[in-house]
């Protein structure tokens, strides 16, 4: 119990440091999440069901965060043109854009670990490794 409390305060101070650095920006952290999973898609876009899968958040917390960032100008929601039930995300040019200048403020926060050197982070990734292996997440 005491390292899950440790993993799961961890992951929110993370968290809450990197929403913090996104604020300026008008993002939080989940919504640049979005826009970084649609700017490696090789179209640009993906269905919300498909984002709420690669997110590993229920499709229905996907909604509100799509809605956000389409009133910011940095997607667009479209039907499927095969499957007239899904909807599309789309990245725009300023979302891409956007999404480049959230990168660097996330980079310069060093993924919120700053506080860890290299040696640790690797520790780190490495101790991580089974439990992710077991739930199938590689």
């Amino acid at each position: 119990m005491e390292a899950v409390t440790s993993l799961m305060r961890v992951h929110q101070l993370v968290i809450t440091e990197l929403d913090e650095r996104l604020r300026p920006l008008g993002l939080t952290f989940a919504r640049f999440e979005v826009l970084v999973l649609l700017s490696f898609s090789r179209r640009g876009s993906l269905p919300l069901g498909k984002i709420g899968e690669r997110l590993q958040v229920h499709a229905t917390s996907v909604t509100p965060l799509v809605k956000r960032l389409e009133a910011a100008g940095y997607i667009t929601r479209t039907r499927h043109p095969e499957d007239g039930r899904a909807v599309l995300a789309e990245i725009t040019p300023a979302g891409r854009e956007i999404t480049e200048r959230a990168s660097r403020i996330i980079t310069d926060a060093k993924f919120g670990l700053g506080s860890l050197d290299e040696d640790q982070c690797r520790e780190l990734t490495e101790v991580f490794v089974a439990p992710r292996h077991a739930a199938g997440d590689f």
